[in-house]
């Protein structure tokens, strides 16, 4: 095979089949296949490998080893690069490793002709190891004896951040306070969205060609050269059509190692398509979060003092690190304002899965604690557990010091009576009270805090191309990806609202191709809408402008009495259409006294944020016997702004509901803690919820415009799964009189908790 004939090229996408087309489908039909060697343990020195027999296999082209890659330590996470070093993500990784850090760590790579010999020879390749202690619970990590992971960070400490508002110490001297000490633990848990992670890499022209699963294909592309030692420029990513990723894909995941092994077999085209297994131990997972929170208040419910520590579990690398904990803790002095806080929160290196982005980004880790205090606060001192929430939340006007965001709206009033009305909480609260009996009805609510985008932390800054066809259409490019939650939809609806068009003529160009798609840094953050909208508006204006401009010359109208309304030009004196946009465009690119290709670009770099609030009521049913729950109701509300797509809206929310309930009641993935292997890596035995433990999934929204916005929206995609658990934990607290303290709240952690409580 040569390397011209082994060149994918997209085509299209074929709505038929739901996948993007390449020329004679070369990706799939001509592709070497890539087979992994994973480590057997969870600590520990690779000392050999011995590759002899399994080079023999027929089929097998190459085998690379982790003593053959280059040592070019690269960064995973898909934060925006800065040239500020102090803005630079931890480089950490290798393409593949002889130092293991967790089990199922990448040593090997075995490039074959097909999947069979790939697999047979992976079963050969023999590792001889030094194995080391491990550690798998984060604050034993911290311990000094305890084994060290990275040499640079002692007690595996990869961050630590601490917040200090007011005298904390002093306050809690006051006579006659009352204290809760709590402590709460969230699970490790995996995105399990439908499309694996797959990549493709070939050489082409002295240029590395990726096709990839992706979130972020500008940002790999950077990670790429990185890992790679060379040019930026000399990678090129192409994301096609994909499915979800829900965070794990806001990771160079296997890119950089694809790329490097086809540079390995002359520049051939080579594929590495990871099975589920590999997806949840060798991806990214969800950060497990242990926290200790400690509130003092009067009798009267004042909140005088606070106090938070949070141990985040990173796992084996640094990937998205630290930030998730700390957004967490960020949160925690802004949703109830207290005059005196202690807050401290550290990400931890364990001989875990490595720890990353997902969906919520470390709120719904926070809102768990958070909200489970402070029904419990509500409760033991006799309060209404919505009143005293509205007593102690976020006031109007509030205004962060750091990101300078501002709460402009009674949110969370609104959201909580919209949401109370909707499941008739108050006649439910009163009724589910004190109840006996082996099944028992429960009612509860939780709210959350969550920011739109990464400012002022890191960059945030978009760009977009439009241009103008021969029949007045537009073709619309944006670094912004669709990965399923109808991002291009959005852009197509804010283009032609802009520009005077109707939707069905703005192309949105769903695949990005970094060499022709302008650069943005993808989808993650909740933050595309609210930023790419700055673009999305700045460049139809401009175009906007072009069109007027061109339509002066064919009118002899001032531009100034001119408009684009249903896709025509539109004298504004008297509501007369002069032509057709379609007649102007034909007549711009073929004129022969004027040809002008019309065309508009722009980048828009923003430096403000946005709050968005929310709430969820959940009502549930216990079986105290079998120590069971049952969710037979449940609502979100959302202030996200306003609403561009209200059906897209809706969907967001439901699928953030369902991962929601998930996290609180199922999902967790489990380790062996002699050999640090995960335990239900599958879904089989990793439980997710189906249809079938779902109720009716409800979704309501208050719409404030937010007046930072270019349309007037803010964060949605993440929110709505950070205040379901806490909901669901509350509502079982009015059936039982029981609190619970770490999710998923499985049969066994009630059966625990309902013993001590002598309940059963």
């Amino acid at each position: 095979m040569n390397v011209g004939k082994s060149i994918p090229r997209v085509d299209a996408f074929d709505k038929a089949t739901g996948r993007t087309k390449y020329t004679d489908d070369l990706c799939d039909s001509r592709a070497l296949v890539v087979k992994l060697v994973h480590s057997t343990i969870a600590h520990g020195l690779v000392k050999a490998i011995d590759i002899s027999e399994a080079e023999k296999v027929e089929g097998v082209v190459k085998i690379v080893t982790c003593f053959d890659v280059p040592k070019y330590y690269f960064p995973t996470a898909g934060h925006p690069w800065s040239t500020d070093p102090h803005h630079q993500d931890v480089a950490d990784r290798l393409l593949l490793t002889d130092r293991v850090r967790f089990y199922g760590e990448e040593v090997a790579a075995v490039i074959a002709e097909n999947d069979i010999a790939a697999a047979q020879a992976v079963r050969k390749v023999k590792v001889d190891y030094e194995e080391y202690p491990l550690v798998l619970d984060v604050q034993e990590a911290m311990e000094e004896r305890a084994p060290q992971l990275h040499e640079n960070y002692p007690n595996n400490i990869l961050g630590h951040s601490n917040l200090r508002i007011g005298n904390y110490q002093e306050a809690i001297k006051e006579p006659g306070l009352i204290k809760f000490d709590n402590w709460y633990d969230t699970p490790t848990v995996q995105h399990c969205h439908i499309e694996n992670h797959i990549c493709y890499a070939y050489e082409e022209n002295g240029r590395i060609n990726i096709v990839s699963s992706t979130q972020i294909p500008h940002i790999v592309r950077r990670v790429v050269g990185q890992a790679l030692g060379i040019s930026w420029g000399k990678v090129r990513v192409v994301k096609p059509y994909i499915g979800g990723g829900f965070g794990n894909k806001q990771d160079a995941l296997y890119e950089p190692l694809c790329a490097y092994l086809s540079t390995q077999v002359g520049g051939r085209l080579v594929k590495i398509d990871v099975t589920r297994e590999e997806t949840f131990t060798n991806n990214r997972v969800r950060h497990a979060i242990r926290s200790h929170i400690i509130t003092w208040v009067r009798p009267d419910g004042t909140i005088v003092a606070r106090k938070l520590e949070a141990f985040s579990n990173q796992g084996a690398y640094a990937s998205h690190g630290h930030g998730i904990a700390a957004k967490g803790m960020g949160a925690f002095p802004q949703l109830y304002p207290c005059p005196n806080v202690e807050a401290d929160a550290y990400t931890v290196f364990t001989n875990r899965t490595v720890a990353g982005a997902m969906r919520g980004y470390g709120i719904p880790q926070a809102m768990f604690p958070v909200e489970s205090q402070i029904d419990d606060i509500a409760r033991q001192i006799g309060a209404h557990p919505l009143e005293y929430r509205l007593k102690h939340l976020m006031p109007v006007g509030y205004v962060d010091s750091f990101s300078k965001n501002e709460n402009y709206f009674d949110s969370f009033r609104q959201c909580i009576e919209k949401g109370k009305a909707a499941i008739d909480y108050d006649r439910k609260y009163e009724e589910y009270k004190d109840q006996t009996g082996n099944i028992r009805r429960g009612i509860g609510c939780a709210v959350f805090w969550y920011n739109t985008a990464v400012w002022p932390i890191s960059l945030e800054t978009s760009s977009c191309r439009m241009v103008l066809n021969q029949d007045g259409s537009v073709q619309l490019q944006l670094g912004e990806t669709e990965i399923g939650q109808g991002a291009d939809t959005v852009f197509a609806q804010m283009a032609a609202d802009i520009l005077g068009f109707s939707m069905d003529k703005i192309n949105v160009i769903s695949c990005q191709d970094t060499d022709v798609t302008p650069f943005g840094t993808g989808a993650y953050a909740s933050r595309q809408t609210y930023v790419g909208g700055f673009a999305v508006r700045q460049t139809a204006e401009l175009l906007k402008t072009k069109i007027l401009e061109y339509a002066h010359e064919l009118t002899r109208m001032p531009v100034f009495n001119l408009e684009i309304a249903d896709n025509n030009i539109v004298r504004t004196t008297d509501g007369r259409i002069l032509m057709s946009v379609g007649d102007l465009a034909c007549e711009a690119l073929y004129s022969l006294t004027h040809s002008q290709h019309i065309t508009a670009e722009g980048t828009y770099q923003i430096k403000t944020n946005a709050y968005s609030f929310g709430c969820c009521f959940a009502e549930v049913e216990v079986d105290i016997k079998y120590c069971k729950v049952k969710v037979l109701d449940i609502v979100n509300v959302h202030d996200c702004g306003q609403l561009i797509n209200p059906d897209l809206a809706e969907a967001q929310v439901h699928g953030g509901m369902s991962m929601g309930i998930g996290y609180a009641l199922s999902e967790q993935l489990l380790y062996d803690p002699k050999s640090g292997r995960a335990l239900n890596d599958n879904l089989l035995d990793y439980k997710l919820p189906t249809t079938m433990d779902h109720p009716d999934l409800a979704a309501q929204f208050v719409e404030n415009y937010e007046p930072t916005s270019a349309f007037g929206t803010k964060a949605l995609g993440e929110p709505p799964v950070c205040p379901v658990a806490p909901a669901i934990r509350n509502a079982i607290l009015n059936a039982t009189g029981v609190p619970l303290y770490k999710i998923p709240m499985t049969p066994h952690v009630l059966f625990e908790r309902f013993t001590e409580e002598g309940l059963i």
